[in-house]
């Protein structure tokens, strides 16, 4: 294997496909990535055997050829070379060792067989559909944060894509929750999307995936089955296992009869919930909401550093329900916040029940926030 490539184009693609290696494993060829040269095409790939990462980049070959090399190592090398360097790979196969030059700068990296490099990319992926790359980060953005950690319940670990019946009307759902909060968003049910199995996409593939949304604007090609899934962004091919295991019924969690309603500014209710959870260092930071006609009262207390309150009036506010007093997180609060426009919609049952939170100007979302005692 011998090719050259731009410095820059090289590092781009391995910052992609490194990305997913993990620092510490106990299999040595995974913290290689595949280096493979054929008819003039570049393709590197890396993997943690659970997501791989595939990407073709333009390069000059003068031999065609796979080797596997370091991943952290190249990419680290790769980043500290000059601007508008060319970079030449050279392999002349077998054990011998990859030969990186660029200039006057010379160095040989260890190799591990490509015959012991595992292939995750071969298999029939039945269901296929396209979905434009800003839908998808809307539906990744507006759910991940409510995506659990919890390994024990490692069926929540993910964000559940099926295709619904929402009012009559087919769409594509993405639900994602950890117990304390849940986020379902929906989008128009793509062509080729109508007999997809409901999956759940791992936390790690969202999160590699979200990157990689960020550099393109086309169309996003899925295709799938029921144990894997495979996004193609431009000329990156990433492949992932699907979570096995059986999503909540979430349905039921979500309140129908909260009728008391309150309506506040986005960035007035979220900038007041900040400064009253300052008054606390305690990672669960609650923050108590007192209500009355067109009357929000927020406060916080903490034994250490003591309390504060911040009202915000009619001017700002809209409920003419009766009183009622209810406790969150403020860092739950902040991150359904985030993803709503200019009007935040609360819908209460009383103090103890779940809560469901919309953007008043937006159906597709729709929040539900468990309250905490305060």
């Amino acid at each position: 294997m011998k090719l050259k490539a731009d410095r820059a184009t090289l590092l781009k693609a391995l910052a992609h496909v490194q990305s997913v290696v993990e620092r510490r494993n106990t299999i040595p060829i995974l913290a290689n990535v595949m280096i493979a040269v054929r008819d003039g095409k570049l393709s590197l790939t890396a993997t943690d055997m659970e997501i791989a990462v595939v990407e073709d980049v333009a390069a000059s070959s003068s031999r065609n050829g796979a080797c596997t090399a370091p991943a952290a190592t190249l990419y680290e090398i790769v980043r500290k070379l000059p601007d508008g360097a060319e970079v030449e790979l050279d392999h002349p196969g077998g054990d011998a060792q990859l030969a990186l030059r660029a200039g006057r700068y010379d160095t040989k990296l260890v190799v591990l067989p490509v015959d012991d490099f595992p292939s995750m990319t071969a298999g029939v992926l039945p269901h296929r559909f396209n979905l434009s790359a800003q839908t998808l980060r809307a539906l990744i953005d507006r759910t991940r944060f409510a995506v659990s950690t919890e390994e024990t319940r490692y069926y929540l670990n993910g964000i559940y894509i099926h295709a619904a019946d929402s009012d009559g009307t087919k769409v594509l759902r993405a639900v994602a929750t950890d117990g304390h909060r849940l986020a379902r968003v929906e989008e128009p049910l793509p062509e080729g999307a109508d007999t997809m199995p409901g999956v759940i996409v791992p936390r790690k593939t969202v999160n590699e995936l979200r990157k990689l949304l960020d550099e393109v604007n086309g169309n996003v090609e899925i295709a799938l089955s029921d144990t894997r899934i495979q996004f193609r962004v431009d000329q990156i091919l990433l492949t992932s296992k699907l979570i096995d295991g059986t999503f909540p019924e979430y349905e039921r969690v979500i309140p129908r009869g909260n009728d008391k309603v309150l309506r506040v500014g986005k960035k007035d209710f979220a900038d007041a919930v900040a400064r009253v959870a300052a008054i606390s260092s305690e990672r669960s930071r609650p923050v108590k909401l007192s209500l009355a006609r067109d009357l929000l009262t927020l406060s916080a207390a903490s034994p250490d550093q003591g309390t504060a309150t911040e009202e915000l009036d009619a001017d700002r506010v809209k409920y003419d329900s009766g009183p009622l007093e209810i406790g969150f997180q403020a860092r739950y609060l902040n991150d359904i916040t985030d993803q709503i426009g200019e009007m935040v919609e609360f819908r209460f049952s009383d103090g103890s029940a779940p809560t469901v939170v919309q953007d008043a100007a937006d159906a597709t979302a729709l929040y539900v926030l468990m309250p905490m005692r305060v």
